[in-house]
């Protein structure tokens, strides 16, 4: 067993801070959720209060960082080429309704590369951390991605575009072909769960289209760290700040990604129509 790096333990710290009062927060989102206007103001005033926490915890331990934020946005810092991405709640629709499957994310940038992650599920208390060269772990036991090698046997993990978002005409038709040829598709609303899961072996596989930055900082390392594989689903290597990603095992990365491709190529689409 790998002890965490002091890069992990300042993210942790944080992740753990920060969740103390998100945790009473839910409580009160529980009982504020038959009320039309007060949860999304409560869930408004609880991504903001967790993400001060945030800046605050992280700024005071490594002073040079910058920060790529979900509520404050960017924040220069003064060594120009290290950063935080933060999301202090991934998860905000389930938060709202009272759904136990939220998570604080927070990944580490340096010279334009991801080096580590942190994604802290506090209902649970399951802290999915790595860092580049020291494996991926989940609290102090090592993860490994499944060894599942067939899409048959494979359960696949997605986001499901809502409102005015793009990318619903191709979504339907990656479904499509996704249902058919694997055992079953799970939408559970926080896309940096959903790469800590492939990292555990509970999916063998997530994609998504339209993410944001601090949606899959934290995952990103987590799932390479583990054995596995993540790119944006045309293949290329700019997920963070692309508008697709793909995160599977080693077995399943190619027929998946294919079987992606073809589906919104059958129907004459681009992957954000």
């Amino acid at each position: 067993m790998s002890l965490p790096t002091p890069l992990i333990n300042v993210m942790d710290a944080a992740a753990r801070k920060a969740s103390r009062r998100l945790v009473r927060d839910f409580g009160e989102i529980e009982q504020l959720q038959v009320s039309r206007k007060g949860p999304g103001d409560f869930v408004s005033e609880a991504d903001r209060r967790t993400e001060q926490v945030l800046y605050d915890e992280l700024s005071k331990a490594r002073p040079g960082f910058g920060f790529l934020m979900e509520e404050g946005g960017e924040i220069n810092g003064e060594s120009g080429d290290e950063r935080w991405i933060v999301d202090p709640i991934d998860g905000t629709t389930n938060f709202l309704h009272g759904i136990p499957h939220f998570a604080i994310s927070i990944g580490v940038e340096r010279d334009g590369n991801l080096i580590a992650g942190v994604v802290y599920e506090p209902i649970h208390d399951e802290l999915f951390w790595a860092e580049n060269g020291a494996g991926s772990y989940l609290n102090r036991k090592r993860l490994r991605v499944s060894e599942r090698s067939t899409l048959a046997d494979s359960l696949i993990a997605t986001g499901i575009p809502f409102g005015n978002r793009k990318g619903k005409k191709s979504f339907i038709a990656m479904l499509n072909a996704v249902m058919e040829k694997t055992s079953g598709v799970r939408r559970l609303g926080s896309a940096s769960l959903d790469l800590a899961y492939v990292a555990a072996g509970r999916y063998e596989g997530f994609w998504e289209t339209g993410l944001s930055p601090w949606d899959i900082a934290g995952g990103i390392v987590i799932v390479r760290e583990a054995g596995g594989l993540v790119s944006e689903i045309n293949g290329r290597n700019s997920m963070l700040y692309g508008t697709s990603i793909i995160a599977t095992n080693q077995h399943i990365y190619d027929p998946f990604r294919k079987l992606l491709m073809d589906a919104v190529r059958d129907e004459n689409l681009k992957l954000t129509e």
